[in-house]
């Protein structure tokens, strides 16, 4: 079951929501408004080599200097 992010239009709370089902829809915990928006979520990894060093990291956190990038993947590192 997956966690969400959302937005309520109502009274701008962002709040975090568990999904149980496709018809699942939330509510704002703060107004009980239903009028809520899904926010895009950044998501993160950490690789880790053999010895438990971290190999690569993503999202937010870029490893090369100098670099503006969100992800690894649009420079290739």
């Amino acid at each position: 079951m997956p966690i969400y992010e959302y937005h309520c239009e109502k009274c701008d709370n962002k709040f975090e929501y568990l999904v149980f089902g496709s018809n699942d829809r939330p509510e704002c915990p703060a107004c009980k408004s239903k009028n809520v928006n899904k926010l895009m979520s950044a998501c993160g990894f950490l690789s880790k080599g053999r010895g438990g060093e971290t190999v690569k990291a993503a999202a937010g956190t870029s490893s090369c200097s100098g670099c503006s990038a969100t992800s690894c993947s649009t420079c290739g590192h």
